[in-house]
């Protein structure tokens, strides 16, 4: 039976993790690294730590941010925003990062996909995927810069392209769902785990444990990503896990 993890995510803006709604609205919640080692603390299966910034600002991400963090955690820490090209891989990597993660360099130079995969191994390369359903409720499109630019690309092909160039996993955020609590995108997640055959991890709208159950059941996702929820107390980790233990769904005891 697979494993379903639980995995926090750290929004770093200007250095501090931040947490809004829709990518809009962002408050200050404190140190990345102190907050990366009580979720360790707490059990955690895998932290994610997104420069949100770091690509609308044309900026290199903040890799003695990373490797600080690094140095303080004992699972597999996960790092994006800002990774334009392989030496900045290299320095992520190199700073501590397990895995990288690629959203907009990603979609302007597919190439960027095999090229890193090829070098580092398919399963440190993560592709980022902002969806955003469209007006005709037809489908979901790949937005980038932030959720800020509407590509017109599937977001289901997409992610089938990403699998072929390379891609060891997805993250997948509902841009519509993000920070808002309703839940995750069942269809959504659904719809790109069935379509393809590599991990994916669903972010965007926990609210909820049963929503964490949903999105690992019914929505086929290998794990499931939350922030607000965490970084505010209202869900423990150590509690969610019992709870999908109860209804049946294999997670990790935690360390």
């Amino acid at each position: 039976m697979t494993i379903k993890r639980i995995i926090p995510c750290l929004d770093v803006l200007n250095g501090k993790v931040v947490k809004g709604i829709r990518f809009k609205g962002m408050k200050d919640l404190g140190d990345p690294v102190e907050i990366a080692k009580a979720y360790v603390e707490a059990g955690a299966d895998e932290l994610v730590f997104l420069d949100i910034n770091a690509t609308v600002e044309g900026r290199d991400i903040l890799i003695d941010l990373v490797r600080k963090t690094a140095e303080q955690v004992s699972i597999p820490f996960g790092v994006g925003g800002g990774i334009r090209s392989m030496q900045d891989i290299r320095n992520v990597l190199n700073a501590g990062a397990d895995k990288i993660s690629m959203c907009t360099a990603a979609f302007r130079n597919p190439k960027l996909i095999e090229e890193s995969a090829a070098e580092f191994g398919s399963e440190r390369i993560v592709l980022a995927i902002d969806a955003k359903k469209r007006e005709d409720g037809k489908g979901w499109n790949v937005m980038i810069n932030g959720g800020n630019t509407d590509t017109g690309m599937d977001a289901v092909k997409w992610a089938q392209e990403a699998q072929r160039l390379g891609a060891g996993e997805i993250l997948l955020t509902s841009v519509d769902r993000d920070g808002t609590k309703d839940g995750y995108d069942v269809e959504l997640t659904k719809t790109v785990a069935r379509n393809t055959d590599i991990k994916v991890t669903a972010s965007g709208g926990a609210g909820s444990m049963e929503h964490f159950y949903e999105i690992l059941t019914e929505g086929e996702a290998d794990a499931a990503l939350a922030a607000s929820l965490f970084h505010f107390g209202i869900i423990d980790i150590g509690e969610l896990k019992n709870f999908l233990k109860s209804k049946g769904v294999c997670v990790r005891e935690k360390k």
